[in-house]
């Protein structure tokens, strides 16, 4: 009997020891697989941000590539606007050539002599130009504004463009073509502003502003090489315009040799 208690003890004992053995052979396995299966989740969750986050820089980048198109349509289409108006102002010089051409020079000769002295003192016949209305005048001063004081020369240029062809003939719209010439001399583009003032030269040789613009056209031609042209002009001014403020110029001109 004593025996029997005793093994009954002993194998007790042995099936304690293995449950033990068995739960601490097994927890770390459980352990294990929970860390693992965490890993993946995070790696998971990572992958799928760092996915979010290229979708969401390729869309970025669509987007700035749209715009820079757009830009570059914007530019070629201006481009294309300015190619044009300088076309349209050449020919409208060489139309203004080809009809002071044909002019015979009695004909100038006797319109000179046909009206009152300008203020000018050039003799010429004055004039009747078409007059402002307040819209027009708004519109003028916006762009001596341009000019003057904020120093926007391209935009300046577009709205001169714009003026000339919206109140064609008037005062007003002399004053553009100058300013036009005004604008290009400062850039500087002189072929440009070399046009300009030849249209006021020649074709509003009567207008306030053409002493002004023979002086200047004297002034462009200077720049761009052309000197013995340049002291013709300023010749010009002094012979047909003695008493304005362009004559005392084109006198220091050419009293200074420059060429």
């Amino acid at each position: 009997m004593r025996t029997r208690l005793m093994a009954t003890v002993a194998v007790s004992l042995a099936l304690g020891q293995a449950s033990a053995a068995l739960a601490q052979s097994s927890t770390p396995a459980f352990q294990n697989t929970s860390s693992e299966a965490q890993r993946k989740a995070n790696s998971s969750q990572a992958t799928a941000e760092l996915f979010y986050m290229i979708q969401q820089l390729q869309g970025e980048v669509r987007r700035l590539q749209g715009e820079v198109e757009e830009q570059r349509h914007e530019i070629d289409r201006l481009k294309e606007q300015g190619r044009d108006r300088y076309i349209d102002l050449d020919q409208r010089i060489l139309d203004l050539s080809e009809k002071v051409s044909s002019q015979p020079e009695t004909a100038n000769a006797a319109a000179a002599g046909a009206g009152a002295d300008t203020g000018s003192g050039s003799g010429m016949a004055t004039k009747k130009y078409r007059q402002p209305g307040a819209e027009e005048r708004k519109a003028y001063q916006d762009i001596v504004d341009l000019i003057r004081n904020q120093k926007k020369y391209d935009q300046a240029i577009s709205q001169l463009y714009e003026f000339i062809d919206k109140y064609p003939e008037g005062d007003l719209t002399v004053n553009a073509y100058y300013w036009l010439g005004e604008v290009y001399l400062v850039k500087p583009q002189l072929e440009q502003a070399k046009q300009a003032f030849t249209i006021v030269a020649t074709r509003y040789p009567d207008h306030r502003k053409a002493p002004d613009a023979v002086y200047k056209l004297g002034v462009t031609l200077d720049r761009l090489g052309e000197s013995e042209e340049a002291k013709r002009r300023m010749n010009t001014v002094v012979r047909d315009y003695p008493n304005s403020s362009a004559a005392k110029l084109a006198k220091k001109f050419l009293d200074s040799g420059s060429s």
